[in-house]
């Protein structure tokens, strides 16, 4: 007895719909978005968070939460990624931006910033000209290298499960890589 299994026809996915979206997204980010991120960040907790937890531990702490928000994302495939990648942006950048404050907090022992000293920060550590003042031109220039970065992980998300496994690597990773490019950028300045 021979088994047939029924043909299973997946939906077509419009790789280039889902760019130029995630391109809108950061466009809109870049317009106010950041700062809006930024301004809903408590300063002060991070401040007792790395002197509680460490730099290291804290910088672990955000990587697990990047990380989760990546898994949940992928964890449907398509379904939970359409709904779930603009929450995992959030959530993304969000840790990154606790990261740079503890991290240059660490280093600096400054722990209230202002958007303009905070974007330069995250700026040097997307490896962006931080000469330039603080415009729109620097803003969308730190979106653009966000989104070339966040982005590129976007399409591995597809396949359910796998794409859960893929998304909470590619977050984690993220946060650590931004991490020890921040770590490079003080530690010649204070060592």
């Amino acid at each position: 007895m021979k088994l047939e299994l029924p043909a299973v026809k997946l939906p077509k996915f419009k790789y280039k719909k889902a760019g130029a979206d995630l391109k809108k997204a950061f466009a809109k980010l870049s317009e106010g978005g950041f700062e809006k991120i930024f301004k809903q960040i408590d300063q002060l907790n991070i401040k007792h968070g790395v002197d509680t937890l460490g730099i290291d531990k804290f910088i672990q702490q955000c990587a697990v939460l990047a990380a989760g928000s990546g898994a949940i994302t992928g964890l449907g495939g398509i379904a939970t990624m359409l709904i779930g990648v603009p929450v995992d942006m959030i959530n993304l950048l969000t840790q990154q931006f606790r990261v740079t404050m503890a991290i240059s907090y660490y280093y600096t022992g400054k722990s209230t910033f202002t958007f303009s000293d905070f974007i330069k920060i995250v700026a040097a550590s997307l490896k962006v000209d931080t000469r330039m003042t603080v415009s729109k031109t620097l803003i969308e220039e730190v979106a653009e290298k966000l989104m070339v970065s966040i982005g590129s992980k976007t399409a591995e998300r597809l396949l359910p499960i796998v794409g859960a496994v893929i998304g909470g690597t590619a977050n984690y990773l993220f946060i650590k890589r931004m991490a020890d490019n921040l770590h490079e950028k003080y530690a010649p300045v204070v060592g």
